[in-house]
C-alpha cells in the first residue's frame, strides 16, 4: 500500500508526489555521499599530513642518528688526539731527558776535555824539555850513523877485495883441477889397463882370489875416474855463466830417461811427466841437474818391481816448485841434511853405485839460479826432490 502522500484524491497513485519525494531523497543522498567523499578526502589529507609527519619524524630520527655516528666519530677522533698530546707529551719528556743527559755529558766532556788539554799542555812542556836532550843523542846518532857508513863503506871495500881474491883463488882451483884431473887420469888409466891386461894375459896363471883382486883394483881405479869427472862437472857448474831461455823440462826428462833406457834395455821404469813444463834457466846447466836428479830416481828404483819415475809441478805461494818422485829405495829423513853436501852417502857403493858429488852439483846448479832444493823421503818408500828456478835471477 502506498503512504497518504502519493495517493491522489481518487485513490490512484500519485506520481508526481513520488518523483519528488524520489528527487529530494536523492538530493539528500547526494548531500550526504558529498559529505562522504569530503570526509574521506579529509581522512586521505589527514593521512597524508600524518605519512608526512611519519616521514618528517624517521627522516629525523636517521638525522639524529647521524648525528650520533658522528658525534661518536669526533669523540674517538678527539680521543685519539688526546692520546697523540699524551704520546707526544711523553716524546718530548723523552727528548728532554735525552737534552739533560747530554748537556751533563757535554759537561762532563768539557770538564774531561779541559783535563786533556792540561795534560796535553804538560806534555808540549815535557817535549820542550826533553826535545834539548833528544836534539844531543841525534847528534851523537848522526855521528855514530856516519862512523857506521865509513865502517861499511870499509867493509864492502873489503869484501870486493876478498871476492876479487875468491875468484883469482877460484880460476887457479879450477886451473889445478884441471891439472890434477889430467894427470891422475893416466896413472888410472895404467891402473885399468894393466889389471885387464894381467886378468886377460895371465888369466891361467892367475887362480880365484887373484882375479878378485884385479877386478877390485879395476872398479876402484873405474870408480877413481867416474869421481874425477863428477868433480871437474862440479867445478864447471860454480864457474859456468848463465845464459837463460825457455827451457821444457819435460821435453829434458824424456831425453834423459830415453838415454838411461837405451843404456839398461832390460829396465821397465815408467816415466809420468806433463806434455810440458815450462821453466827460464841455462839449458846446459838444468839437464846437468835433471840428469843426476832423474838419474839417481834411476839407479834407486833398481830394485823395485814397477818402478816409476814422476816429473810434476806444484804452487807454493803462487810460484812454481818442480819435483822429481821416485818409488825407489827412499831414505832417512834424520840424514836428509848430508844429502848436498860432496862425497856424502847414505847407501854403501855395494848397494848402488855413485860418487856421492850429484846432488852437490845440482844443488850448485839450482843457488846458481836463485832458487833453492830440498828432499823428502823414507826409507822402502821412495824419495822427491822438490826445487825452485827463480824467473830472471
Amino acid at each position: 500500500m502506498l503512504p497518504d502522500g502519493l495517493i491522489t484524491a481518487d485513490g490512484g497513485p500519485n506520481y508526481a508526489s513520488a518523483i519528488l519525494n524520489i528527487l529530494e531523497d536523492a538530493a539528500d543522498e547526494h548531500v550526504r555521499l558529498k559529505e562522504s567523499q569530503r570526509a574521506v578526502l579529509n581522512i586521505l589529507d589527514d593521512f597524508t599530513d600524518e605519512r608526512r609527519r611519519l616521514d618528517a619524524t624517521q627522516r629525523a630520527v636517521l638525522n639524529i642518528l647521524e648525528d650520533s655516528n658522528e658525534e661518536k666519530l669526533r669523540a674517538a677522533g678527539t680521543q685519539r688526539a688526546v692520546l697523540n698530546i699524551l704520546d707526544d707529551f711523553a716524546d718530548e719528556r723523552t727528548r728532554r731527558d735525552a737534552t739533560q743527559k747530554a748537556v751533563l755529558n757535554i759537561l762532563e766532556d768539557s770538564h774531561a776535555e779541559q783535563l786533556r788539554l792540561a795534560d796535553a799542555q804538560r806534555a808540549v812542556l815535557n817535549i820542550l824539555d826533553d826535545f834539548e836532550i833528544e836534539k844531543s843523542n841525534v847528534e851523537r846518532i848522526n855521528i855514530e850513523l856516519r862512523n857506521e857508513v865509513a865502517e861499511r863503506v870499509r867493509a864492502e871495500e873489503s869484501l870486493q877485495r876478498a871476492n876479487a881474491a875468491a875468484d883469482e883463488a877460484n880460476q887457479e882451483l879450477e886451473a889445478f883441477s884441471y891439472s890434477v884431473a889430467h894427470d891422475l887420469r893416466a896413472p888410472l888409466r895404467s891402473i885399468d889397463g894393466f889389471s885387464l891386461a894381467l886378468l886377460e894375459d895371465y888369466a891361467d896363471s892367475l887362480d880365484d882370489t887373484a882375479k878378485t883382486y884385479f877386478g877390485h883394483v879395476r872398479e876402484a881405479a873405474q870408480h877413481m875416474a867416474r869421481l874425477i869427472d863428477d868433480l871437474l862437472s862440479l867445478s864447471r857448474v860454480t864457474r859456468a855463466e848463465l845464459n837463460r831461455s825457455r827451457i821444457d823440462l819435460a821435453a829434458v826428462a824424456r831425453d834423459v830417461i830415453a838415454q838411461l833406457q837405451r843404456d839398461e834395455p832390460d829396465r821397465a821404469v815408467d816415466l809420468i811427466a806433463p806434455t810440458s813444463l815450462l821453466a827460464h834457466g841455462d839449458v846446459k846447466l838444468v839437464k846437468v841437474a835433471l840428469t843426476n836428479l832423474l838419474g839417481n830416481a834411476w839407479k834407486f828404483t833398481g830394485k823395485t818391481a814397477d818402478a816409476r819415475i814422476e816429473l810434476g809441478e806444484i804452487l807454493e805461494s803462487g810460484h812454481p816448485v818442480y819435483f822429481i818422485r821416485d818409488n825407489g829405495a827412499g831414505f832417512d829423513m834424520a840424514y836428509a841434511d848430508k844429502l848436498f853436501e860432496v862425497f856424502q852417502r847414505l847407501h854403501t857403493v855395494t848397494e848402488f853405485e855413485g860418487t856421492g858429488v850429484g846432488l852437490a852439483t845440482v844443488q850448485r846448479v839450482i843457488r846458481r839460479h836463485g832458487g833453492r832444493i830440498w828432499a823428502e823421503g823414507a826409507v822402502g818408500r821412495g824419495a822427491t826432490f822438490y826445487f825452485t828456478i827463480k824467473e830472471g835471477a
